[in-house]
């Protein structure tokens, strides 16, 4: 048959048979499709599509905060790097870098079965250690979702240590201190308030509170008070930079180098903590959006309220405008805030933050007072105004199923916030003060006066942040048995 055609019309044969063996094979391949999306669907709908994509959305909300909270751990090296002299930036920058390294390490092996595991007792959890991929879900999340939402609050509670240390520690007594309270001393604490242990149900214990307890929404306490607890601890131990106060009690001013960086560092905070508290509600889809939304509103008002309140202290005081209690202002807002920004009004939190700035200028001079050098403020920022914050619930929570004092509803949940306040101060000085003690004992604490007169850049790191300000003269040369640093005649660096 073929053969009788004619090249033309051969060739449209071929062609028109080619289009209905196309045609069947598309129609067949579209029977196929619809069999299998249908098959889906049918097995969509009994997994609740609904109840995935539900879940997929809060998933990618808790991780993009996850990543904005990452995020701080530039914006407090910046704060710290800019208020600390030139010649230790690298110093500065090495330890926010490590403190981030040693928490993850330290939280994945026992920090966060500590802290979210089974709990034994309302005192520690025994399970979730080594999580793996196959350990499920955790609050409605992927339980590495969680995990790693979790992780970089366990990093902010440890590079908050780092300002208050800065200029005169170890490198090496920093990672072990930074291994520690990521392992052990903060999740424990945190097992307490988050994990469901004892202080979150303390009100039914004590009958001040039937089925509430101690709150904490996002951290003052848990995160900032166990920070500034333990650098506390640290600048005691550690005592006071050279030159910074005199015999006679006179306290000399050690200026940071950069103010720029300062300020960055401060605005890389202010928008990391849109992540930290309104994460906090690791949910986004549904009616979680309005407590969202007043949280971040929460959470903005009162950085800006903390700020205009410090920066008028300070005015008042000195005379001039000063960028540094305004900048710290901000900072000791929104730490003052964290606890109770889903349980308060705006108007409470333009409060809360009012107080939290002179809280920072006033909590400054006092530590100084007993000649405690915090060369970042991180004490009254961090410690002070976790303090305030966490108290500050008790007093004005009126949202979402919490009332303090001021709206009715008695002193009980003040007192459970006070109880809280002294729990997280009995057990963080207490921890960490031994462990700082125990590395002053055994590889030391501080480093030498020469170091500390050269800079840590360059002896505990052979390296500058800024190779131009290096001083002519200076040589460092290695031996097998550690480092060895001479320093011609009049070449000290003066920075």
């Amino acid at each position: 048959m073929f053969a009788s055609m004619k090249p033309s019309t051969f060739g449209a044969a071929l062609r028109a048979r080619s289009k209905r063996a196309g045609l069947r094979a598309i129609g067949a391949a579209a029977g196929l499709a619809v069999v299998l999306t249908t098959a889906h669907l049918v097995g969509a709908q009994e997994a609740d599509p609904i109840a995935e994509a539900t879940r997929g959305v809060n998933t990618t909300w808790v991780l993009i905060t996850a990543f904005l909270v990452f995020f701080m751990q530039a914006g407090f090296a910046f704060v710290e790097a800019g208020l600390t002299r030139a010649k230790n930036t690298t110093n500065i920058l090495m330890k926010n870098l490590m403190d981030f390294v040693m928490a993850t390490l330290g939280y994945w092996i026992i920090g966060f079965g500590l802290m979210f595991g089974e709990s034994s007792g309302g005192l520690f959890g025994t399970s979730y250690f080594f999580i793996g991929a196959d350990a499920g879900d955790f609050a409605d999340l992927p339980i590495l979702a969680f995990w790693l939402f979790q992780l970089v609050f366990a990093g902010t509670a440890a590079t908050i240590v780092s300002g208050a240390m800065a200029e005169r520690t170890k490198f090496s007594a920093y990672l072990v201190y930074s291994l520690i309270i990521s392992l052990l001393i903060y999740p424990i604490f945190g097992h307490w308030v988050w994990g469901s242990g004892w202080l979150w149900t303390l009100g039914d214990s004590t009958g001040l509170l039937p089925g509430g307890g101690f709150r904490d929404f996002a951290g003052s306490t848990v995160v900032h008070s166990v920070g500034g607890w333990a650098a506390l601890m640290g600048a005691i131990l550690l005592g006071p930079r050279i030159g910074r106060f005199g015999k006679d009690g006179r306290v000399n001013l050690i200026p940071g180098h950069s103010v720029s960086l300062f300020t960055l560092g401060i605005f890389i905070l202010w928008l990391g903590w849109f992540g930290f508290n309104p994460g906090s509600q690791l949910a986004i889809a549904g009616g979680n959006a309005d407590a969202v939304a007043l949280v971040a509103a929460n959470t903005n008002i009162a950085a800006a309220a903390g700020a205009l309140t410090a920066l008028i202290t300070a005015w008042a005081r000195a005379g001039k405008p000063d960028i540094a209690a305004a900048m710290n202002g901000v900072l000791g807002g929104l730490v003052a805030i964290t606890a109770p920004c889903a349980f308060v009004t705006p108007l409470d939190s333009i409060i809360i933050g009012a107080v939290a700035g002179p809280l920072v200028v006033f909590g400054n001079l006092f530590i100084e007072k007993l000649q405690i050098d915090d060369p970042v403020g991180a004490v009254p920022v961090h410690l002070m105004n976790g303090v305030w914050g966490t108290l500050a619930l008790g007093l004005f929570a009126s949202q979402n199923g919490v009332t303090g004092l001021f709206a009715g509803g008695g002193a009980g949940q003040l007192i459970i916030q006070a109880i809280g306040v002294v729990a997280c101060g009995a057990w963080t000085a207490g921890t960490s003060f031994l462990l700082f003690f125990a590395i002053k004992k055994t590889i030391g604490l501080r480093v030498s006066t020469h170091e500390e007169m050269v800079g840590l850049d360059i002896l505990e790191h052979g390296s500058t942040a800024y190779p131009s300000d290096v001083v002519p003269g200076l040589v460092v040369r290695q031996k097998s048995s550690g480092s060895e640093t001479r320093t011609a005649p009049g070449t000290m660096p003066a920075k």
